[in-house]
């Protein structure tokens, strides 16, 4: 690959957070998103942002769950991580179903892209 090919990595100095992470260690955590400015500085023009983060284990394995909180602080936050993560899960679980129904009723042709790795072919 050609160096002119490679995509830029500039990082955006105007849109730069501090990242905090807290955790309960056992239902999930939240990320604390604080603005601040190329001097790592707060940057009081932007608002501080809280992400929900927790899995919900299915059959398949683990669902990771991630979310925003509307809050104006960390103990906010913390009230509002149950029903943000119903809503997700529930948001998550509405996008499944559409997929399958999707999948389902999708034909399939044969030499059609997206058939998986199945090579058969029918003459």
């Amino acid at each position: 690959m050609s160096n002119e090919s490679l995509p830029e990595m500039k990082m955006d100095a105007d849109n730069l957070y501090k990242e905090e992470v807290y955790t309960d260690q056992k239902v999930g955590s939240i990320r604390v998103m604080t603005p601040i400015t190329a001097d790592g500085e707060p940057d009081t023009a932007r608002a501080t942002q809280y992400l929900g983060q927790t899995q919900v284990m299915t059959p398949g394995g683990a669902l990771p769950l991630h979310f925003e909180l509307e809050a104006d602080n960390l103990k906010a936050a913390i009230e509002k991580f149950a029903e943000g993560a119903k809503d997700s899960l529930e948001r998550t679980m509405e996008e499944l179903k559409e997929m399958r129904r999707q999948q389902a009723s999708s034909i399939v042709v044969p030499g059609q892209e997206g058939m998986g790795n199945n090579k058969i072919q029918m003459p």
